[in-house]
């Protein structure tokens, strides 16, 4: 997409694309959006043409895309075939996480539900706080902080 005359403070930006204002400086720092031009006064201005990018990154990111993917996918040019190639890899490779995921979150659904069957409010202790309690007693003491922090999960 062409670049416009930058017409768009980040307020006006943040507005037209549905995008905060904090989010457009990340992306900014994340390399997902060129820094916006500056006015004599310091405000940073936009294009139409950066308003659709973050319009683009905002949906992809609703779609629970990646920082890396989103910026794979801003790279690529629609009217090239092996872009469109690697659209359909990255697509694909995202399409496996969101598998994954939902299989998790199904897990998650029928262990929350077991967990709600355990209590229906009719007994003298709630059973569903003395199972937490009870799972809370049996996790295992975590190892004392590395440095390396836990595996990042997608996102």
């Amino acid at each position: 997409m062409e670049k416009h005359a930058p017409q768009f403070r980040i307020g006006e930006a943040a507005q037209q694309s549905g995008v905060t204002a904090a989010n457009i400086r990340y992306y900014e720092k994340e390399g997902l959006l060129a820094p916006g031009a500056r006015e004599g006064n310091s405000y940073r201005l936009y294009s139409a043409a950066d308003v659709h990018q973050l319009r683009f990154i905002r949906l992809c990111r609703a779609m629970d895309m990646s920082l890396h993917e989103v910026r794979t996918l801003l790279a690529l040019d629609w009217n090239r075939k092996q872009d469109c190639d690697a659209a359909r890899d990255t697509l694909d490779e995202h399409l496996q996480h969101v598998r994954a995921r939902r299989a998790e979150l199904q897990a998650l659904e029928a262990d929350l539900q077991a967990l709600r069957d355990r209590c229906d409010g009719s007994d003298a202790q709630c059973h569903i706080i003395e199972a937490l309690h009870a799972r809370a007693d049996a996790q295992p003491h975590p190892a004392a902080p590395s440095g390396s922090g836990p595996g990042k999960r997608h996102v």
